[in-house]
């Protein structure tokens, strides 16, 4: 995406009028978005299981297992755990833990942006699930359990929490996609999102979450991952 597009998203995003502060129609929003995350959940599962199953079954040919788990931070600062198609090889924290001590620059690159340009943990098969994000596919479950929602912030780890300079993100159900994650991602640091999720919890409306939908396609197909 380039940066007249991202810009001129986060414009309408900022001109969309929000349902916060609008009375009884506030109410709604939650409840309205909640039924829509389990509806389309509901909706996906025909498609993705299918699509999950034939890439569960490629991820653990190296005889790990296919699937992964870690703690997030949800709304309130609850901690769930998030599922996920495993895209790393096995003791992937003790590879990094020590890539990160012989390599400087690598790791001033972590403490900024939470995340590596040349990620030694990832496998072959997890490189190709990450960029078209088919490796988030069954975060669909936390979605219909009520972890997530399809539109939130970009789940954050534990650890990362004395990072983030922001309150916004903790009011809010992470999500599969967002506006952080439809944007300039990969040149904003770990504290900017920040900012992304402030943007969008200040213009919180369905029409937001729907903008932001239809450009996560956009995103995936481009296979930048999300």
């Amino acid at each position: 995406m380039s940066g007249a597009q991202s810009r001129s998203m986060h414009l309408e995003l900022r001109t969309t009028p929000s349902l916060a502060g609008t009375g009884s129609r506030w109410s709604l929003y939650p409840a309205v978005k909640r039924a829509l995350d389990v509806a389309a959940a509901v909706a996906l599962a025909p498609v993705a299981l299918p699509l999950v199953g034939v890439c569960a079954f490629m991820v653990s040919r190296d005889g790990s297992s296919a699937f992964y788990s870690q703690p997030r931070l949800g709304k309130d600062g609850k901690e769930f755990r998030i599922w996920k198609l495993r895209t790393m090889v096995p003791d992937a924290d003790k590879v990094l833990e020590s890539y990160l001590e012989q390599d400087p620059e690598a790791k001033a690159e972590w403490d900024t942006h939470q995340k590596l340009t040349s990620d030694p943990r990832i496998t072959r098969i997890g490189r190709l699930l990450r960029k078209y994000s088919i490796d988030e596919l069954p975060q669909l479950f936390n979605v219909f359990i009520g972890d997530m929602s399809l539109v939130g912030p970009r789940p954050m780890c534990p650890d990362q929490r004395a990072q983030y300079p922001g309150t916004a993100y903790f009011y809010l159900r992470p999500g599969m996609t967002g506006l952080w994650q439809i944007s300039e991602r990969h040149q904003s640091t770990f504290a900017e999102r920040a900012n992304y999720d402030n943007k969008y919890a200040s213009t919180l409306s369905l029409l937001t979450d729907f903008r932001i939908l239809l450009m996560t396609p956009l995103v995936v197909f481009r296979g930048t991952g999300l």
